[in-house]
């Protein structure tokens, strides 16, 4: 039914515990194969994706590209991708499932979905952040590509798939998707919030505020990986930990 595919770079950090989450839906049978597209890890991200028995692309390193490698390489109706950093709550299969179900027959429109959004961190910050996550959803249809995406093999082809760019490669997806096809699962995905903790939540919400702004104006994607890496000191796109580098809306 599901082919979940999960771009990697130096991800040992929470690809265990994100590939833990899948497991009641494969003994469903709800996924049917997980693919793994790395983007050139050194750490033990390869060695913990064949312990799972996960099929492993190595790909061209940037989510876009890598997003892009994993779709081509799944055999599946349904596609889920998802980030190494987030962790999906449990029971998650059971509406994922009945979603799709009712895609199919017709029950209702054909859609993609995402999941809410939540943040492994404590305190005030994160939870004002994920209440306008939710908020900007509702208002705007942008969700994080942090909240992971399913979608039908079929619609996924109709809107061409991801782009392979640097940046902005989930904002471009939802985008070409439009409001009206795209539902919200009660169903949490919770990401890591390290790099918010480091960096300090004001100064990243900000710089990635910047960026979609830019985006919005008309700067490609290249560009503002250059101004992304110039002010982070970072490689835009897949980062540390599988961390996402997260350019995103308002």
């Amino acid at each position: 039914m599901i082919s979940v595919v999960i771009p990697t770079l130096d991800a040992e950090q929470r690809l265990a515990a994100c590939l833990t989450a899948l497991v009641p839906a494969m003994i469903e049978g709800i996924v049917r194969e997980v693919v793994i597209v790395d983007g050139g890890s050194t750490d033990r991200t390869l060695k913990i994706a064949d312990q799972a028995g996960c099929d492993v692309v190595i790909a061209e390193r940037g989510r876009g590209s890598q997003l892009i490698a994993g779709a081509n390489r799944s055999r599946q109706p349904w596609l889920l991708f998802l980030h190494a950093d987030s962790v999906l709550s449990p029971g998650w299969e059971l509406e994922a499932a009945d979603f799709i179900a009712r895609v199919d027959t017709g029950q209702r429109p054909r859609q993609a979905a995402v999941f809410r959004f939540a943040l492994d961190d404590v305190g005030m910050a994160p939870r004002l952040l994920e209440k306008s996550v939710a908020l900007r959803g509702l208002l705007f249809g942008l969700p994080f590509g942090d909240q992971g995406l399913l979608i039908s093999r079929n619609l996924y082809r109709e809107i061409g798939g991801y782009s392979a760019v640097p940046l902005m490669e989930d904002v471009g997806i939802v985008r070409r998707l439009g409001r009206r096809r795209l539902a919200r699962l009660r169903a949490t995905s919770i990401t890591g919030a390290r790099r918010y903790r480091e960096e300090g939540y004001v100064k990243r919400i900000a710089r990635n505020q910047l960026c979609l702004l830019l985006y919005a104006l008309g700067v490609s994607p290249r560009r503002l990986a250059e101004i992304y890496r110039g002010s982070a000191g970072a490689e835009p796109g897949l980062a540390a930990d599988g961390e996402a580098e997260r350019i995103k809306s308002i």
